[in-house]
């Protein structure tokens, strides 16, 4: 049987463009998110994660897809693009549903301070559409320590320890 990746070229595209209303069309109506800090955190359905996607790609810039590696209905994407001044590199796990949509998705971020940048700059914005504005206003103290811990480590102490 011959796979059709229809919605992984306009799913690419979109990201590309920073277009949220066109990655949501490649979506299955019961699309599945995971989040990259933990499996705990996931989007059900298209408006949860269209959401997810209005605040990610306008947080995201320069999103370049690089690579794509596909067997049947599992697709692995991998792009990079920018956080404010730190470099971004992300792979997703796609699953096609029977219907050629993609019906869930795996997200894996790195480095580390990237990670904890992106949840700094999301995490607000996500909690004030959720109606919880007291915890939009806690997560900048949280997610701006481990951000700093994160790019203090990647700047002094891991150079230390790198391979000579």
């Amino acid at each position: 049987m011959d796979q059709s990746y229809d919605s992984v070229a306009a799913w690419r595209t979109a990201g590309e463009a920073g277009d949220a209303a066109g990655a949501v069309a490649a979506l299955s109506p019961d699309v599945r998110v995971v989040s990259p800090i933990t499996e705990q955190f996931t989007f059900q359905g298209r408006q949860q994660v269209r959401t997810l996607l209005e605040v990610a790609l306008a947080a995201i810039d320069d999103i370049t897809y690089t690579d794509q590696v596909a067997e049947g209905r599992t697709v692995a994407l991998f792009y990079e693009a920018q956080v404010g001044a730190v470099r971004l590199y992300e792979a997703q796990r796609l699953r096609l549903g029977a219907d050629g949509l993609i019906s869930d998705i795996t997200l894996y971020v790195r480095p580390l301070p990237a990670l904890t940048l992106l949840m700094a700059r999301l995490g607000p914005d996500l909690a004030r559409r959720n109606g919880q504005p007291g915890l939009a206003r806690l997560i900048p103290l949280a997610s701006g320590a481990m951000h700093s811990m994160a790019a203090t480590g990647e700047r002094r102490i891991m150079p230390r320890v790198a391979p000579r």
